[in-house]
């Protein structure tokens, strides 16, 4: 069969068309594909490169973190043991010094609290008149009895002399050497009330018993005092002083004689170093404690009825060392 086919103008324009439109979608379809290509690999760089800096910096931060560990052997070692204490300061040995005679009026006090003193030295000075004139009446009594025996000497020297010619007998030379005697003999009593006396007002002078450091005064000029009136100085021997550290039983048992300590007095920072010079024998039924007394040398840190610290060298133990 034959079929007539009538091409329009028209429609062979819009056919062209068409066919051109076709021609061109190839060519925009690559171009799609290629910006997709190239945006995925632009993400893909950039995912790798943020990925690659923060496994660096893990591995930074890891490698900073990380401990070091030091591996050691455990052994032993011997180490000094110390025992820490406090306690009280003292005068290692205190002397009280009071009236020793009959008392009266202080004048005079020559030394206060603080000061160092010899043996023998005046520490204070009683009023004596009255003993003085006691040793001045005395002691006129002496030149009395001395003049009485140097008279009956004299009576006997010359007795002694009458008696080969017979004008004395045997009897009047026994009398005058007894008279003689006697005078002798009041001198020596006359002489012996002057000594008692003077020794009295000597004793009117309260002095040091032995040299060291005066702790405390108590007296004033102006003051009676007697025998009665109790402690008027007190001294530090040699200016010795100790402290004494209460300890416990166990503690007591770890000490010896010459255990060295070392003496922190409060207030300070000096540390003085000391030796234990006695352990107490006895131990306080109600604390169960003893003391230490540990001799210390003067230093004007050490005030006694303070306190201080301590640490007491009691021999050595076994410790293990890392």
């Amino acid at each position: 069969m034959n079929y007539e086919t009538t091409i329009d103008a028209n429609s062979a324009h819009e056919l062209n068309t068409f066919s051109g439109a076709g021609a061109a979608t190839p060519s925009s379809r690559r171009k799609w594909v290629f910006g997709a290509v190239a945006v995925v690999l632009l993400v893909v760089g950039t995912w790798w490169a943020m990925k690659g800096g923060s496994a660096a910096g893990d591995d930074a931060d890891t490698a900073s973190q990380a401990q070091v560990v030091s591996v050691i052997v455990p052994g032993q070692t011997t180490i000094a043991a110390a025992i820490n204490v406090s306690g009280t300061i003292a005068a290692r040995r205190q002397m009280p010094v009071g009236v020793a005679g009959e008392g009266g009026q202080v004048i005079q006090v020559l030394v206060d609290a603080g000061d160092w003193v010899r043996a023998g030295q005046v520490l204070a000075v009683i009023d004596r008149e009255v003993q003085t004139q006691q040793i001045a009446s005395q002691s006129a009594n002496v030149a009395v009895a001395d003049a009485d025996a140097r008279l009956a000497q004299a009576n006997l020297d010359r007795a002694l002399k009458l008696v080969a010619k017979g004008f004395i007998s045997k009897a009047d030379i026994d009398r005058l050497t007894a008279t003689r005697d006697a005078a002798v003999a009041r001198v020596r009593v006359a002489r012996a009330g002057l000594g008692e006396l003077g020794a009295r007002a000597a004793r009117l002078n309260i002095v040091a018993p032995a040299a060291g450091l005066v702790l405390t005064r108590a007296v004033e000029p102006g003051q009676v005092v007697s025998s009665g009136s109790g402690v008027l100085f007190s001294l530090a021997r040699d200016g010795e002083m100790e402290l004494q550290a209460r300890l416990s039983e166990s503690d007591m048992g770890r000490l010896a004689i010459g255990s060295i300590a070392e003496v922190t007095p409060v207030g300070t920072t000096r540390v003085l170093t000391g030796q234990v010079w006695q352990l107490s024998p006895t131990i306080d039924q109600q604390s169960r404690q003893g003391i230490a007394r540990i001799a210390l040398g003067y230093d004007a840190a050490l005030r006694p009825g303070g306190f201080a610290n301590a640490a007491l060298r009691s021999g050595t133990v076994i410790a293990p060392l890392l």
